[in-house]
């Protein structure tokens, strides 16, 4: 069975070797096949982030593809970080995060910043946090971030979500 961390590292590693998209395995494993929204997030040796990037919706026509395209954009096209170069894979911790449907919240009250990622929107402007992320400890410390990272006013009106992941690391 083909692993989404090693399906992700694979297409970085392919990527930074010779600037080519990793092929889609074949046969393309089951867990893979259908549409997903999903996260991938890499950290260095010592923890610290050094690229993520997501889609809230499937962009893709499988998995297996979100995974690959999402996994380079995440090493190469993330703009807080300079694109990664082939040194830097030693030591790289992946996680690949298959985000849920997402579900309307009417109060904070039905959030749990562990067990659920939060997205807000206002006209134009949204942003997504995972769940379960150190720097979070309790909802109102979620939404002050997700608002923040949002450009989204701490008493201005907006549209709030809230989904679960899968997250997939070395260890599963």
């Amino acid at each position: 069975m083909q692993s989404f961390v090693k399906l992700a590292y694979q297409a970085i590693e392919l990527f930074l070797r010779t600037g080519q998209t990793l092929s889609l395995p074949d046969p393309l494993p089951k867990e893979m096949a259908e549409p997903g929204a999903v996260f991938v997030s890499l950290h260095t040796a010592d923890g610290q982030l050094r690229g993520c990037r997501g889609t809230i919706t499937p962009t893709e026509p499988n998995l297996a593809e979100a995974i690959i395209h999402t996994a380079i954009a995440s090493a190469t096209d993330d703009p807080r970080f300079p694109p990664m170069v082939l040194s830097e894979l030693g030591g790289l911790e992946i996680k690949v995060d298959v985000l849920s449907e997402m579900e309307p919240v009417s109060d904070p009250s039905e959030l749990d910043e562990k067990v659920y990622g939060v997205l807000i929107q206002a006209g134009y402007r949204r942003a997504l946090l995972l769940p379960d992320i150190a720097a979070v400890d309790s909802v109102p410390r979620q939404l002050e971030l997700v608002r923040r990272k949002a450009g989204i006013g701490p008493d201005e009106p907006a549209d709030l979500f809230r989904f679960t992941v899968t997250r997939h690391t070395r260890d599963n």
